[in-house]
């Protein structure tokens, strides 16, 4: 069986984490990245596990020039990338967008979106010269109608979608294929840090209701790279079993 290679943004915890283990067990050599080096360390010691090679890049998606370096460093044998899984992303707070705090804005915007274009603008090019390479990307059902106080959240993963399709469109002419998963209610620590560490307040989110886990999500994204070499998944929305949309979740009292 060819080697295969997947990079993995954000995979410190949740849903990148989810994915460097399915991706890992599924014969993916795996590059995983994100801030907390240690953690990716110790995601590395369980990967080799599985059998799969790893390489580390702790970094920050928001710093370009970091990605460039980042980038620049992988080693020739690890160059040859199939799939990038954009995954790095964050909430923070909950609040009416006339009081939204600026620097919470400044996160989600160059996580989410900015630090998404940095990785598709070093990554994809090699891609498009081998003919060859998917990226996933990790939207949200958020990206297709803002609910209360998701005002700048919902806009960031509209543009997920938005960013997606477009480069779709572009490699269109290419063999590389475009995904962008929409997940629902994903029990992670997600809502821990949109609520700035209020575990309560964060508990509250998936009380009367069987969330989704970034297992399920990663099995989507593996689904999605797994498909033949003609088929291109090109955006699905995973919701758990009771939730209607964004903001409609019917919970069990």
């Amino acid at each position: 069986m060819d080697r295969k290679i997947v990079l993995i943004t954000g995979a410190t915890s949740g849903i990148g984490e989810a994915c460097a283990r399915k991706f890992a067990q599924g014969g993916y050599d795996t590059i995983i990245t994100g801030r907390r080096g240690e953690l990716l360390e110790s995601l590395r010691t369980e990967l080799e596990q599985y059998g799969a090679k790893v390489l580390v890049l702790p970094y920050d998606v928001r710093d370009r020039e970091a990605v460039k370096a980042a980038v620049e460093s992988i080693p020739q044998e690890w160059q040859d990338i199939d799939v990038l899984i954009n995954n790095a992303g964050l909430a923070r707070g909950l609040e009416p967008e006339y009081e939204g705090d600026f620097d919470d804005w400044d996160q989600m915007i160059d996580t989410n979106i900015k630090g998404l274009l940095n990785m598709t603008r070093y990554i994809v090019p090699g891609m498009i010269s081998r003919n060859h390479g998917h990226i996933i990307n990790i939207g949200s059902v958020a990206g297709d109608a803002a609910y209360a106080g998701g005002n700048v959240y919902c806009a960031t993963k509209a543009a997920v979608k938005t960013i997606s399709d477009g480069l779709r469109i572009d490699v269109a002419p290419s063999a590389v294929r475009v995904t962008n998963l929409k997940p629902g209610l994903v029990e992670t620590n997600f809502s821990n840090v949109r609520f700035h560490g209020d575990d309560a307040r964060a508990d509250k989110v998936y009380q009367g209701i069987k969330p989704l886990t970034g297992d399920d999500i990663a099995d989507v994204a593996f689904y999605a790279a797994s498909a033949p070499a003609h088929v291109q998944i090109a955006e699905v929305l995973i919701l758990a079993t009771h939730q209607g949309s964004g903001s409609v979740v019917y919970r069990e009292q």
